[in-house]
């Protein structure tokens, strides 16, 4: 009964974290444990009481800083430096500003929405095919939740007690790999379609860009920098790169205006409190499923299936792909870890950085994948392209990201290779 009501919910599309309460409480009222009620509010409070989770706003401040400061279209005027002069150098321009935005943003949704209103208009000027560019910008948004910083990691790493930090690094070199992956896609549809011709900017266009750049560039060295050496937390990083965009945006670049700050901060409030509230509920959810046992259940019949950790990393794959159809990411993280996690450590032997990143990457397929794709809605809204035309064109770099985590399942030797 409780999985009926809990899919009745989602059914009429009652919000995931509210949903989950929801479930919460009639499981408490219906299996008669009422005295788990004393406990609902204590629970719901301490899913959250982690210092990890401080990240999460940070980032997504320093993502908002980047954006209103201008630090965004430094950052594509300095991928013209190396792709601009190339037969369909805008296309690659498009991945090389994505990759750099990745390092900064954190959030894939956020990432879409920013790019696709900064760099779509101006290939459809230049000839490009719009649903093509779309597709492009949207499969690039999925390497915001890879490459760090990602708030999908924070989560998990809070999930799994583990080191963020840890899981940063883990995602540096299979974020990498997508970024190239995309590269040889769209180099191979230059083959089939006619890209138009770029132009190379003027020695003192690309001096200037360069120069440019440099501040904006110091936001993803102080996140990166400061977690590999470590010099500096996730959370103590993200503080130090909301500082470092408030400065170039408003002292270098002269973008920032300080009237825009209250509707930045708000927009950060919201999102970030959005977030919080779903690792909340999901922490109620995953309490009263251990009641039930879920966890052992599942480890029993994936035990009785097979004994090889890569197969158990194909099945989990298969249906995290199906799950990350139907839920938001971060919500279908929330769920599964509790379940899987301990199966993948103690049985199989995985690490958890490892199996967290994989599950991570699984999950943002979900983005673009119907009928859920939160991703696919973004970039629809911001370009007027149908969600379905996106999804269509979006089949070459959604296979390519599925290879790829075949395998990262198989060996674990890209996510850990920098944790060595």
């Amino acid at each position: 009964m409780t999985f009926f009501v809990f899919a009745l919910l989602l059914l009429l599309q009652v919000p995931i974290g509210i949903c989950l309460c929801l479930t919460a409480v009639f499981y408490i009222w219906y299996s008669g444990n009422t005295v788990l009620f004393e406990s609902y509010a204590q629970q719901l409070f301490g899913s959250v009481e982690s210092y990890g989770l401080l990240a999460i706003p940070l980032f997504i401040l320093a993502g908002e800083l980047m954006n209103e400061g201008g630090l965004t279209r430094r950052l594509i005027n300095f991928a013209r430096v190396f792709f601009g002069g190339f037969r369909g150098g805008l296309a690659y321009i498009n991945l090389l500003a994505n990759m750099m935005m990745a390092s900064i943003m954190g959030s894939a949704n956020a990432q879409i929405a920013i790019m696709s209103r900064a760099i779509v208009p101006e290939m459809e000027r230049e000839g490009y095919d719009k649903t093509f560019s779309t597709a492009i910008t949207a499969a690039a948004g999925l390497m915001g939740p890879i490459i760090p910083p990602s708030m999908l990691f924070v989560i998990y790493g809070v999930l799994a007690q583990i080191s963020i930090g840890d899981m940063f690094i883990g995602g540096i070199i299979p974020g990498i790999l997508m970024g190239l992956a995309f590269f040889l896609i769209v180099a191979g549809f230059g083959f089939i379609h006619t890209y138009p011709k770029g132009c190379w900017p003027t020695a003192k266009e690309a001096v200037q860009s360069v120069i440019q750049v440099v501040p904006a560039l110091g936001v993803p060295i102080i996140i990166i920098g400061g977690i590999l050496s470590g010099l500096a937390t996730p959370t103590e990083s993200a503080g130090l790169a909301s500082l470092a965009a408030l400065l170039a945006g408003k002292y270098c670049y002269g973008d920032l205006k300080l009237g825009v700050m209250p509707d930045l901060l708000k927009r950060t409030a919201l999102n970030s409190a959005l977030v919080v509230f779903l690792v909340a509920s999901a922490g109620v959810f995953g309490w009263t499923i251990t009641f039930e046992k879920i966890p052992q259940m599942v480890a029993e019949w994936i035990g009785a299936s097979t004994s090889s950790p890569f197969v158990f990393m194909l099945l989990v794959m298969a249906q995290l792909l199906i799950v990350g159809m139907l839920i938001e990411g971060i919500a279908a993280l929330i769920l599964v870890v509790p379940i899987l996690l301990p199966i993948a450590v103690d049985q199989f032997g995985i690490s958890p950085v490892h199996f967290g990143v994989v599950v991570c990457l699984n999950l943002v397929l979900g983005l673009l994948t119907p009928p859920v794709g939160t991703g696919l809605f973004v970039a629809s809204a911001m370009t007027g392209i149908s969600p379905m035309k996106i999804a269509k064109a979006l089949i070459p770099f959604l296979v390519s990201v599925i290879l790829l985590l075949i395998w990262f399942s198989y060996d674990p030797w890209p996510v850990m290779v920098l944790l060595e």
